[in-house]
């Protein structure tokens, strides 16, 4: 086995998840096709998709069950962690594009982090890891 592909992200619409993630955090649209059930295969990538990184499968929740998870896929914790090499330059570009972080950027020894959390609640780490 080589590398994790994808991880599914449970959404409530898929336009707007394919807003935020390619307007407000820089992701690129790698794929949005229909499937024959009326569902869509929509995923997202960060940076230039370039292989071996790994994507996000955007999927539209299709129950109460789903609903009730979208927003809250790790408990409240950190569950998805977004490197850059430029962490001044993502953290000022996402602010100015409206996405919420919880924290005040801060510097530890693996590197400058900050949480920020997507439009669902789901929580991220802004983090360029140290040298």
């Amino acid at each position: 086995m080589r590398r994790v592909a994808l991880v599914t992200l449970v959404v409530d619409d898929y336009d707007e998840a394919i807003r935020f993630y390619t307007e407000s955090l820089g992701f690129r649209l790698a794929e949005d096709a229909p499937r024959p059930d009326g569902s869509r295969w929509v995923v997202v990538e960060p940076g230039s998709g370039q292989a071996g990184g790994t994507g996000l499968l955007l999927a539209r929740a299709k129950s109460e069950a789903q609903r009730g998870r979208v927003g809250d896929q790790t408990g409240g914790r950190v569950g998805f962690f977004l490197h850059t090499d430029d962490f001044a330059r993502d953290h000022a570009r996402m602010t100015a594009a409206g996405v919420t972080f919880l924290e005040e950027p801060r510097h530890e020894p693996y590197g400058s982090v900050a949480v920020f959390q997507d439009l669902y609640g789901n929580r991220w780490d802004l983090l360029q890891p140290a040298d």
